[in-house]
């Protein structure tokens, strides 16, 4: 029933990911979702961010940004981390998800998505077929509909949990 929301992956944090393995594996793109998968709501690019896009670049990696935001706070962002990037993507729209693959040279079979929300981040990366991964949110502090979307969330993994075993 709920099977179009279910991540592929789930991840504690994208920091936890294994980039080297999925490397290794034949991914050369990556699409990320920025706010509470890389970095708290609205925060500029930290330490931790910076060095994972400086490591992914140097292994080959092509990697886009793609954010419901305005233009404004996916720039603010990406000024320290430089990767190509679509803002106000309207996500789960598929139209953006290939609209950066087309960006960084990759297709479905080689390009992942992550991201914090199953309605937007999973479902668009589901519908334009690309692998996905789902982290936990960064930080508790969220937008009011996105709390909301929240305990809908926790309704779609209770069910995922059970087909998977956990």
């Amino acid at each position: 029933m709920f099977d179009c929301f279910y991540p592929d992956e789930i991840q504690e944090s994208t920091y936890g990911i294994n980039f080297d393995t999925l490397y290794k594996e034949g991914y050369r793109g990556l699409i990320f979702d920025i706010d509470n998968t890389l970095v708290p709501h609205g925060a500029p690019a930290d330490s931790r961010a910076i060095a994972l896009f400086t490591h992914l670049k140097e292994m080959g990696y092509q990697c886009c940004l793609l954010s419901n935001n305005q233009i404004d706070r996916v720039e603010m962002f990406n000024r320290d981390v430089q990767v190509h990037f679509i803002e106000n993507a309207h996500k789960p729209s598929i139209k953006n998800y290939l609209a950066a693959m087309e960006r960084m040279g990759t297709d479905r079979s080689n390009t992942i998505f992550i991201g914090d929300q199953l309605f937007t981040d999973v479902w668009g990366a589901k519908r334009a077929g690309i692998r996905n991964i789902l982290v936990k949110p960064i930080h508790p502090k969220e937008e009011i509909q996105i709390v909301l979307k929240r305990y809908l969330e926790k309704i779609v993994l209770f069910f995922y949990n059970r087909k998977v075993g956990k």
